[in-house]
């Protein structure tokens, strides 16, 4: 019963949640609908998810999201730097290629978002077969550096997570 009602929990409570912060207010109006969202939307989506991602190590995940959130504190100030005091002729921008050793699209999405959502760095391609992500960098003196951190810091630990 539980299953059917909730086909992917943690995306039930993660549409509560959201909803409740859209909302900015508690009221039970406001969670009985949140409720009502996180029954109907992934019943709808379900036949097109019919396998859930397979989080391995939950535990692993919340520090590596820990990490993330201090990566992209560390990120801003190191952009605002950039930007406030480095001349524009000073910066070394860089397209950099970074092959994939994960084969699990969840932790491919999760890396080339991680990068993302990291100032100073996009994923901006991906390769047709996934082995390897197009990275932008605003300011990367030496690429294979840059490469070397994504795989040691990111990736190393999404396969550990995943796979």
């Amino acid at each position: 019963m539980f299953r059917r009602l909730f086909p992917h929990p943690l995306l039930s409570i993660l549409l509560i949640l959201v909803w409740m912060m859209l909302v900015n207010r508690f009221a039970w109006g406001s969670l009985v609908f949140a409720v009502l969202l996180s029954i109907v939307v992934p019943a709808l989506i379900a036949p097109y998810w019919p396998d859930r991602p397979r989080i391995r190590r939950p535990i692993k995940f919340l520090v590596y999201a820990a990490m993330v959130v201090w990566d992209i504190i560390v990120a801003n100030i190191q952009v605002a730097r950039i930007v406030l005091f480095k001349r524009n002729r000073d910066l070394k921008p860089a397209w950099i290629n970074v092959p994939l050793e994960l084969t699990a699209p969840e932790a491919i999405a999760v890396l080339g978002g991680t990068i993302t959502l990291t100032p100073g760095t996009v994923t901006c391609d991906m390769s047709e077969e996934g082995g390897a992500l197009l990275v932008h960098c605003l300011h990367a003196p030496d690429p294979d550096a840059v490469r070397d951190e994504i795989k040691t810091r990111y990736e190393a630990r999404l396969k550990e997570i995943f796979e």
